[in-house]
């Protein structure tokens, strides 16, 4: 049985409209992964520390059979092959990246395990999720929280610019 899934790209090292499209193929070359669908492109300001690049962003939606935790260690393993390496470094989670692939939800599912909380924890509170997410599923719900729509009413979206 397949399930919706919402992934988060995003970068800022090198050159990342090329690499969230190139993640993007090898995410919908995944077995178990079909139908999926990438956003608009968006530069955003550098978030959680402001000395480095903008990021660029985007959410695919997909469908899936991969479980939770399988396709988690595939948006691993495809960060890797884009150069990412994760550090537990303090302040490494906003530092800057080849690649980033955060899974933001899958299906209506809440899942708290080692290693993977979903939705994302901070999703709703980030405009450069919620307005390429919103692009491709304007009535998409988060678990726990609500619509997404309604909570970009209450976020900050200053500085992100969709790119051509």
């Amino acid at each position: 049985m397949n399930v919706r899934a919402f992934v988060g790209l995003g970068g800022n090292l090198g050159d990342v409209p090329r690499v969230i499209r190139a993640a993007a193929a090898a995410l919908a070359a995944l077995p178990g992964v079909t139908d999926l669908r990438l956003s608009s492109l968006y530069r955003t300001p550098a978030w959680g520390r402001a000395d480095q690049p903008d990021f660029v962003n985007a959410v695919a939606m997909l469908d899936t059979a991969l479980a939770p935790m399988d396709l988690l260690d595939a948006l691993l393993g495809i960060e890797q092959d884009f150069g990412r390496s994760r550090s537990e470094a303090p302040g490494d989670q906003w530092g800057p990246r080849t690649l980033d692939l955060d899974l933001l939800l899958y299906g209506d599912a809440v899942i708290a395990l080692p290693g993977l909380t979903v939705p994302h924890p901070r999703m709703h509170q980030r405009a450069f999720v919620l307005v390429p997410l919103l692009e491709l599923d304007a009535g998409v719900q988060i678990p726990t929280v609500g619509a997404a729509a309604d909570a970009l009413v209450v976020v900050d979206r200053a500085g992100i610019e969709a790119l051509g």
